[in-house]
């Protein structure tokens, strides 16, 4: 259910701001979107996964808080990855 290195990797090449970016804010909310997708697909087989969801729902505010602080700070970029990912932003 978590993020293969593959794919992590992908996603902090495609959202990095500059060479060896981990931690900016684009790159964490690409790697809990992620996440919540493959949260998501796993609650859709597994209904009664009562953790889990609990797990997701926290996830989702975590993506949220940054979504808010990156909104506030710039809100081009902000723009930006909400459409880049697809998610209401």
């Amino acid at each position: 259910m978590s993020v293969s290195k593959e794919t992590k990797a992908a996603l902090v090449a495609k959202y990095a701001r500059s060479e060896g970016d981990t931690g900016s804010a684009e790159v964490q909310i690409a790697i809990l979107t992620e996440r919540i997708r493959n949260l998501t697909a796993h609650l859709q087989r597994n209904k009664k996964d009562v953790s889990t969801r609990r797990g997701l729902v926290g996830l989702v505010s975590k993506r949220n808080r940054m979504l808010r602080y990156l909104k506030r700070v710039d809100p081009g970029r902000h723009a930006a990855i909400v459409a880049d990912l697809g998610i209401r932003g």
